[in-house]
């Protein structure tokens, strides 16, 4: 943000009206439109759903019942819910054009698609019972997306379908929260054909990504410096950064380097010119708790519950003095997993140390030249993940 903060002031100080930056590509309407635009603005059918948890948060779930080409389509179809990950939104599987955006392609091939939000992003920013301007609404981190968030949508999904399961992609912390809620909820688990985990992130132990100098901070200048409420929220200059900056030939360099500096870089499988998109609906915020949970996760080198700071308020949350380890044998869910040979987070010793603990693998590929983002926004993400899930469901089908 640093970077985008500096080369916005330059270009505020240069001017923009004489074209000092470059040519200026034409503006993706995107950039202004919610989740449901964006499904609209090609042509798909949009619905937009209010899920309430279990504590009162107020999820704004999104659905594509069909693709384009088949409406005439009646009956049930499979459904395919995607949950995206860490200080994003649903917003990730349709920011390409349709024939590179998994939401999309789904729809097409014939399935009932669900795009989920979690908890404090953009689109999930209501309580029943808190303000979003208190401290007790962002008291919270990918442990309660994993015992609220995910089995209260999950829930919604199937009562609204009719279905009595679905076919669940997670994408980096969606894949956290999917091993948590499926090992520790065995009704849940039963209510999920097969995980397609893309990017899984259960520990940062081996992780190349500059965040992990976050852990260097103490945990009491932390909350100096982050407060107690909310960790990079959209704001409207991330707006102003992709519309009016990163459409600009030159900064595009600059734009790319900000984007992927905490994940890692694949500037030849990126098409620059959804750089606005990208940019209008990210980073989408979460809490600074979560931020701090995954502090937390990569200086133990453990996949645990929130550690709250004291054996007092552990007990408390836990009924004893330490967080509770996660216990991914428990996972019996059938897990599809992909990976990035280039990914800074989701590095591939830790991947490599979660197949070993999962009890269900049915399927595994490394894409050597992958990093973390490319599994949401790569050119050719279709042809290296998103047909063989289609193929996977398909199969599982009949």
């Amino acid at each position: 943000m640093w970077l985008l903060f500096t080369v916005a002031s330059l270009i505020s100080a240069l001017g923009t009206t004489h074209g000092f930056f470059g040519k200026l590509h034409p503006e993706n309407p995107e950039v202004t439109m919610n989740v449901s635009q964006m499904i609209s603005y090609w042509g798909y059918p949009s619905e937009e759903h209010e899920v309430v948890t279990k504590d009162g948060y107020i999820l704004e779930v999104y659905r594509i019942p069909h693709g384009k080409k088949n409406p005439e389509s009646r009956g049930q179809r499979p459904v395919v819910f995607l949950q995206h990950g860490f200080i994003a939104s649903a917003t990730n599987w349709i920011a390409n054009l349709p024939n590179n955006s998994l939401g999309f392609l789904l729809a097409d091939a014939g399935y009932d698609v669900w795009l989920g939000n979690s908890r404090g992003n953009t689109w999930a920013k209501r309580n029943i019972y808190y303000s979003p301007e208190s401290a007790e609404f962002w008291a919270f981190s990918f442990d309660e997306m994993a015992k609220y968030d995910l089995p209260a949508t999950i829930d919604f999904i199937l009562k609204k379908t009719g279905q009595e399961k679905l076919h669940y992609v997670g994408h980096s912390q969606g894949t956290t929260i999917g091993f948590i809620a499926f090992s520790t909820n065995a009704t849940l688990a039963k209510r999920i054909e097969v995980f397609h985990a893309l990017a899984p992130i259960v520990s940062l132990k081996h992780t190349k990504s500059p965040i992990k100098k976050l852990a260097l901070i103490p945990p009491f200048l932390f909350k100096v410096i982050f407060g107690n409420t909310a960790f990079f929220p959209h704001h409207y200059f991330d707006n102003f950064v992709g519309k009016e900056m990163c459409s600009h030939e030159i900064v595009n360099a600059l734009c790319s380097n900000a984007l992927f500096i905490i994940c890692g870089f694949d500037h030849k499988n990126l098409n620059t010119s959804r750089f606005d998109v990208y940019l209008a609906h990210n980073p989408a915020g979460t809490s600074v708790q979560n931020a701090f949970h995954w502090i937390q996760v990569y200086k133990s080198g453990k996949f645990k519950a929130f550690d709250w700071g004291s054996p007092v308020q552990n007990m408390m949350h836990y009924n004893q003095p330490t967080p509770p380890n996660y216990n991914l044998a428990d996972m019996k869910v059938p897990v599809a997993v992909w990976n990035g040979g280039k990914d800074w987070l989701a590095e591939t010793q830790d991947v490599d140390l979660l197949l070993s603990k999962l009890p269900n693998v049915i399927y595994h590929k490394e894409i050597p030249f992958y990093n973390h983002l490319d599994f949401v926004w790569a050119i050719d993400a279709p042809q290296e993940v998103y047909n063989e899930i289609i193929s996977m469901i398909e199969k599982d089908k009949n």
